[in-house]
């Protein structure tokens, strides 16, 4: 699959406005791109660009056209973000950035609004008054009207092919300062707004006691956090912030407890360091904290809070029928952050429907943002669970009245329909294989990673072989609703047969190939298909995961007649869940780790799902395959930490 930042958006017009310039005042923008990877141009071509874009004349209304696509070159660094130009009148070109581009490079703060038209944001703002952008959906992105923005800010943009070229005057980090300890409060001191991201590290696991090779590997208590600012520290603020010389490791003679000093706790800063005109400032932080930013000005600053409770609330009307959503809930006494989605259903134009990494195969996984932009979703939630390490889907996935895979263990699913109608519940798929000598045999699962003995089907949605999972397995080639080959694998994971694209193949693992003698090459043979419960059969669209959490109001959970295990039951993780409401709304819900300390139990994200007032509730794959996407961003978690994951939902906005 093509990397998402490589893909022009196939709905735009496929010309580009070359080398038009905006010359513009200067303010900085964000960073904020964590798992973006960036590339560096040298000062002398950033200063060739520049120069460009200082002697060129925009192009005349008549000869601009509309230009899209999906990279920024910011301060020279390329950097994934989807974008829109439109030529005006008087030589004017109206420049649209998609808003998760704009906070993750701009590191704007996105405020409450009610209208979908028009966005209020925050940064670097006087007197902290918003400004007001206006709104633009297309393409699987919401984009804001940057220009006047722009203008004010003095940004110089210019457009080459695909990119959109924004450069911003060069800031300085004068100072560093803290609040009074306990130091959670940190203040950069600037000359100017400038460009800034946050990226969250691994946890930083101590030493282990040289004296002691055996003992166990202390436990991480604090996580690196790296901030970034286009521009140039103070050189002082280098030198205080410059790393001492690692001391050697004791040896034999010594005694490491009198060499030792007295331990302290580390430093929050642990380095400042200039690299391609960015600084970057290192933090060692307990893991119980969270970096909050804010910026503001007269005199420009940014600040840093470090909190148990980082997540701001927010409420956005997002678009017609779909709010962007966060907030802490209380639960005893412990405060859960949530950020959700909430739909309406009957909204002209909102659909969902399952997304799978790979149209071609059920095998594999990628980022939700990425599955989630190869789509042109606007937003998407991870969904079902799946083998991590040969990447096959273990459960229900049912699109457009077409079983993708079956589920398995009679665990909790969704169903829906476009007419905005939701179906909860335990759900099973029964086939039957019927054959034209009387043979009736049950298939336990179709295209799908669980593995049992008994019959499995794979159909063209699996891919274009299959590959057996067990040893011995017996295989059959149905083709046009007849068995027209056989085959005998040898031993797992060694030999790929193929499935043809007007049939299917049918294996016989364990005790199933007692019936091998009654499947005859030539013999005519049917499926005939239902689920339990019945209900699941007039909805075209499916996803499985569990467990189920609520269902008409009321809690019932029962993870363990889905036979999950007793370590996953008892586990207190990041959530994924969704549900509809009382107000016939559906929400899609990311659940993350409560205020200074861990994520819910299954018990506790039930509860947490009715006190958002759902009335039917469904658990999806949490941990770190939990991923809320919206517009080229993912709203509850730093990309970097995201894992991939096989399938989720996505959600579709069709042009009114």
């Amino acid at each position: 699959m093509k990397n998402y930042c490589q893909r022009k958006n196939q709905n735009l017009a496929a010309k580009s406005l070359k080398h038009n310039v905006l010359q513009m005042l200067v303010s900085p923008i964000t960073v904020i791109s964590l798992c973006l990877s960036a590339t560096y141009a040298t000062n002398a071509q950033q200063s060739s660009h520049l120069s460009q874009a200082n002697t060129q004349r925009p192009a005349s209304p008549t000869s601009v056209r509309l230009s899209s696509g999906s990279q920024i070159s910011l301060n020279g660094r390329n950097l994934p973000g989807a974008w829109l130009q439109q030529p005006g009148g008087a030589n004017q070109v109206t420049t649209f950035i998609s808003d998760g581009a704009l906070r993750q490079l701009i590191g704007v703060d996105l405020l409450n609004s009610n209208n979908p038209a028009r966005q209020p944001l925050v940064w670097f703002s006087p007197n902290n008054q918003p400004s007001v952008l206006t709104t633009r959906l297309q393409g699987g992105y919401r984009y804001l009207d940057i220009t006047n923005f722009a203008r004010t800010a003095g940004w110089q943009i210019q457009t080459q092919g695909n990119t959109l070229a924004i450069a911003t005057p060069r800031a300085q980090v004068r100072n560093i300062r803290f609040n009074q300890p306990p130091a959670t409060r940190i203040v950069f001191d600037l000359d100017r707004p400038t460009p800034w991201q946050v990226r969250q590290g691994q946890p930083i696991r101590p030493p282990a006691d040289p004296t002691n090779p055996d003992a166990k590997p202390p436990a991480a208590t604090l996580r690196e956090w790296t901030i970034v600012l286009d521009g140039i520290a103070d050189p002082a603020l280098i030198q205080r912030y410059t790393p001492l010389p690692v001391a050697p490791a004791p040896t034999l003679e010594q005694n490491p407890l009198k060499q030792m000093p007295t331990p302290t706790s580390e430093a929050l800063v642990t380095q400042v360091e200039v690299v391609n005109n960015q600084t970057l400032i290192r933090l060692n932080v307990p893991l119980a904290l969270s970096p909050r930013v804010t910026t503001i000005n007269n005199p420009d600053r940014l600040i840093v809070d470090l909190r148990p409770d980082p997540l701001e609330a927010r409420d956005i009307s997002w678009a017609n029928g779909i709010r962007w959503r966060q907030q802490y809930l209380n639960l005893n006494t412990d405060r859960f952050p949530v950020v959700l989605l909430e739909i309406n259903p009957r909204t002209v134009g909102v659909t969902l429907k399952p997304i799978i990494t790979n149209s071609d195969t059920l095998v594999g996984t990628a980022p939700i943002l990425q599955t989630a932009q190869r789509y042109l979703a606007v937003g998407a939630i991870n969904g079902g669970y799946f083998n991590r390490n040969n990447r096959y889907p273990l459960g229900a996935i049912r699109l457009d009245n077409r079983w993708l895979s079956s589920p398995i263990l009679n665990r909790g699913a969704i169903a829906w329909n476009n007419a905005g109608q939701f179906y909860f519940g335990r759900l099973s798929l029964q086939e039957t294989l019927v054959t034209s000598n009387g043979l009736r045999s049950p298939i336990l699962f179709l295209n799908s990673g669980y593995v049992q003995s008994g019959i499995t089907r794979y159909t063209p949605a699996w891919g274009q072989t299959y590959t057996p999972l067990t040893d011995n397995e017996r295989i059959f080639l149905v083709q046009n609703n007849k068995i027209s080959n056989q085959f005998t694998g040898d031993k797992a994971g060694q030999s790929s047969f193929p499935i043809p694209r007007d049939g299917y193949l049918l294996t016989l693992r364990g005790n199933a190939s007692a019936i091998t003698s009654q499947l005859p090459i030539g013999t005519d043979v049917q499926i005939t298909s239902t689920t339990t419960p019945a209900d699941f059969n007039r909805y075209p669209n499916i996803i499985g995961a569990g467990p189920l959490l609520i269902q008409n109001s009321q809690i019932v959970l029962n993870a363990e007649s889905e036979q999950f295990s007793k370590a996953f039951i008892a586990e207190r993780a990041v959530r994924s869940g969704i549900c509809t409401t009382s107000n016939n709304t559906l929400l899609i819900t990311a659940t993350h780790n409560r205020a200074g300390g861990p994520g819910p139990t299954l018990a506790e994200h039930a509860q947490l799902m009715k006190l958002l007032g759902c009335v039917n509730a469904l658990n999806l794959d949490g941990g770190s395959s939990t991923s809320l996407y919206l517009s080229g961003q993912l709203l509850d978690r730093y990309p970097n930490t995201a894992a991939r994951v096989h399938n989720g939902i996505g959600i579709f906005l069709r042009p009114r």
